[in-house]
């Protein structure tokens, strides 16, 4: 399978924790649909300490994962929204 295109898309988003309205990423997404996945290199700046937690309540949003060979976060549903 190919990789993602490395530059990716010109619409960056804002991703925050559901529950706490943390801020957690500023993301390059691609097309118009929900958010499933988020490619580590497309990530512009990363709000978290560690990895796939959020920093204001604990909470657990995403388990990393490959997809296409390239790592990424799978993000759980629900768990984040995206402005």
């Amino acid at each position: 399978m190919a990789k993602p295109n490395k530059k990716g898309p010109v619409r960056t988003v804002q991703i925050t924790c559901a529950k706490c309205k943390t801020p957690i990423f500023k993301y390059r997404k691609g097309g118009k649909g929900a958010l499933v996945k988020c490619f580590k290199e497309r990530i512009v700046e990363d709000y978290t300490a560690t990895a796939c937690v959020c920093p204001g309540c604990e909470q657990p949003f995403a388990r990393e994962a490959t997809i296409r060979g390239a790592p990424a976060f799978k993000i759980i549903g629900g768990k984040v929204h995206m402005k």
